[in-house]
């Protein structure tokens, strides 16, 4: 699709509202929930576990995401629990040594439409779920899913309670019943590229205050994400909850041990060991550090199909594009997705439209979501770079670059420029500009044929 189409400005009432069953109660369920509550049709989440929060930990929201927050009118309540970042500090792993610095350009930050905000996992959740409570949505706790029909539209939970509705949303995970039906019971394979610490990877703020040398990473002007490059390890480091605590992604090798999921709990006493070889100031981090979750981080192979051939089942999230754990995009390609599923379903009016909606949600998001994975697993292996003369021109242009005063992640053409073209492409993607575009270039037009056929067949 080519071009940006701005939409007619014509209000289309929503007269025909549908059922929706959306299984797995995480970001991407939750915002789809409340973005289809919202605009009249009728929301059931069924989550397998009960309200308290099955992954903790720091979370990441990018301004593609945080715009469609605000959007939606959760600017307010978004400052309330989330830190606005402006710079990111970089530095060697093994050594502490600073190769520079990158400021987001307030005017840029503001063209895009969104802020890069840091938080707990566990409040943008809360956030999610009061709001798609509160919308009307309703969500059930304790729903295990055991079976689902998706041309009968019916899920069966382990009670053998049997639920049926118009549409099935699977926002269940790379691991869910849903992907799992898709792809005839294979599980997501793919090569392990290393192992993520996360989980409750939290270092509580009031610890690290006591000594200066972690002091000062809560301490910085531009609430400043930190990121350390070292020979197959990375960490990225940043405040959350208001500066009172301090959220770390730690990659390391993987030693083949536990299930990589998010029940995976290490001891909080194994993190030293992963450290070993990082700088003084994360080896104190880690002893501060809550117990983690261990996950692996595999180079996925892309789903094709996300919509089930004969039912209405749609993939949603990480679900339908895993992304490696960890991600900066991994919460923000679920918000998008329930963006763009509630623009489409804004303008339902009949039955038919149903799977075309469902068809054009693929057709919107598979190009994005494959190009942001891609960008994951390069920024991963960015910073994990073994030594060697790849891994010595990036810290030299690094260092070039911050001794010169410029924002060490630009490239080496005009850094403003460049810096616009970087943002504009991931940062300032606007997902419901996209689901009105292809209203508009397709959808109108479709509707317009069939409201044409209607007229030629009563003619004669």
């Amino acid at each position: 699709m080519t071009g940006k189409v701005s939409p007619i400005n014509i209000s289309i009432p929503l007269i025909l509202t549908v059922n929706f069953i959306i299984v797995g109660g995480g970001i991407a369920g939750l915002a789809c929930a409340f973005a289809l509550q919202r605009i009249g049709h009728r929301v059931l989440v069924l989550e397998k576990d009960d309200e308290a929060d099955q992954v903790a930990g720091g979370c990441r929201l990018p301004p593609n995401m945080s715009k469609i927050l605000n959007n939606w009118g959760f600017e307010r309540r978004v400052r309330d629990i989330a830190v606005v970042s402006g710079a990111t500090f970089l530095s060697i792993y093994e050594t502490g040594f600073l190769l520079g610095t990158h400021v987001w350009d307030k005017e840029v930050l503001k063209e895009v439409g969104g802020d890069f905000v840091f938080c707990h996992h566990k409040d943008l959740r809360h956030l999610l779920r009061d709001a798609a409570e509160g919308a009307g949505a309703k969500i059930r706790y304790r729903a295990q899913v055991s079976s689902i029909d998706p041309m009968k539209r019916s899920v069966t939970l382990a009670s053998g309670e049997v639920i049926t509705g118009d549409v099935i949303i699977g926002a269940d995970g790379p691991f869910g019943i849903c992907r799992e039906l898709l792809t005839g019971g294979q599980r997501p394979k793919g090569a392990s590229i290393h192992a993520f610490y996360n989980g409750s990877t939290i270092v509580p703020g009031e610890q690290m205050r006591k000594d200066p040398e972690l002091s000062y990473f809560l301490e910085q002007e531009h609430h400043t994400q930190f990121a350390w490059f070292g020979n197959g390890h990375s960490v990225l480091g940043y405040p959350i909850g208001g500066d009172e605590d301090f959220a770390m992604n730690i990659y390391a090798l993987d030693d083949g041990q536990g299930d990589g999921s998010w029940e995976d709990q290490v001891s909080a006493d194994r993190l030293p060991t992963v450290v070993v070889t990082s700088e003084r100031r994360l080896q104190k981090l880690v002893r501060l550090a809550l117990p983690p979750a261990r996950l692996q981080v595999t180079q996925q192979v892309e789903l094709e199909d996300w919509v089930h051939d004969d039912g209405r089942l749609l993939l949603i999230g990480e679900a339908a594009h895993t992304l490696p754990p960890g991600s900066i995009q991994g919460s923000a390609m679920g918000v998008e997705d329930a963006a763009v599923l509630a623009k489409l379903f804004s303008h339902l009016k009949s039955e038919d439209q149903i799977r075309n909606f469902l068809y054009a949600f693929q057709e919107l998001r598979q190009k994005r979501c494959s190009g942001v994975q891609r960008q994951e697993l390069g920024n991963l292996m960015f910073m994990a770079m073994p030594p060697g003369p790849m891994q010595e021109a990036r810290d030299q242009n690094m260092i070039q670059k911050h001794e010169a005063g410029l924002n060490v992640l630009s490239s080496d053409a005009d850094s403003a420029t460049e810096q616009w073209e970087e943002i504009k492409e991931m940062f300032g993607y606007d997902a419901e500009d996209e689901a009105d575009n292809w209203w508009v270039e397709w959808g109108m037009l479709r509707e317009h044929a069939k409201a044409r056929a209607m007229e030629i067949r009563a003619s004669k």
